[in-house]
């Protein structure tokens, strides 16, 4: 019987990537978008070419209703959730002092509440099947810090915070939670760099090359594998180097 993964963001970055990943691994396919349609609708008809079936539902993961909503779409149209990849996220650059306090809130609410919202709309069904995965998409500033990116910074912070308290608390219950912390990805969060500023990031990195989606995917496939069984609490840097 193929597993059931739901997938948050899944429209673009890297949730897109995991969503093709995942599906060419015969998992069945739930991903969320939030306002990005067209791709979304892209990306089902890209991974439906593996022969998994894949599903798309509109979601602003922030949102507690309608992640219940997403949950319960899922579970009614799939049976069972397998495996959550909290992906969605947003980022926030500027001065420290310039942040408002809506900004920080928006950050916080996209970052750790979707987390914290669609964690635990999902585990009750895993707690009751005594099985289940949940991996968590952080980033190395989350590890580290970033200047001009504190908001971001801290909200990644505390999904590894999650992370680790949360492994601790479900594992009785034969769940896993980890977390990838990617580093510079070739996505279109880096729309706002310049070329100057890519190259540098790129030679900070010691392997001297961008990532791209697939190297984080292929990390979530390896944790969503049974050759990571014996895996939970950890927070693995994706990152070419940069975070040692």
């Amino acid at each position: 019987m193929s597993k059931t993964v739901l997938i948050t963001g899944g429209s673009r970055g890297i949730g897109a990537e995991i969503v093709n990943v995942l599906a060419n691994n015969s998992y069945d396919v739930a991903f969320s978008y939030n306002s990005s349609y067209e791709n979304a609708l892209l990306i089902k008809k890209e991974a439906e070419v593996s022969g998994s079936v894949i599903e798309m539902y509109k979601c602003d993961v922030s949102n507690r209703n309608e992640v219940n909503r997403l949950i319960d779409n899922v579970i009614s149209d799939f049976g069972k959730i397998d495996l959550l990849v909290n992906n969605a996220g947003i980022s926030q650059e500027g001065l420290f002092t310039d942040i408002t306090e809506n900004m920080w809130d928006n950050v916080f609410n996209i970052n750790v509440k979707g987390v914290f919202n669609c964690s635990q709309a999902v585990l009750p069904y895993m707690i009751k099947r005594h099985n289940g995965n949940i991996i968590n998409i952080s980033s190395m500033w989350g590890q580290v810090g970033a200047s001009c990116e504190v908001a971001y910074s801290a909200s990644k912070a505390a999904v590894i915070g999650i992370t680790k308290a949360l492994a601790k608390e479900v594992a009785p219950s034969g769940i896993n939670v980890n977390c990838i912390c990617p580093g510079v990805i070739s996505t279109d969060m880096m729309a706002s760099y310049t070329n100057e500023d890519i190259e540098d990031l790129r030679k900070q990195t010691p392997l001297g090359k961008i990532g791209m989606p697939s190297d984080i995917a292929n990390m979530v496939a390896f944790l969503a594998s049974e050759k990571s069984r014996f895996i939970t609490g950890q927070v693995f840097g994706v990152n070419g180097g940069f975070v040692i």
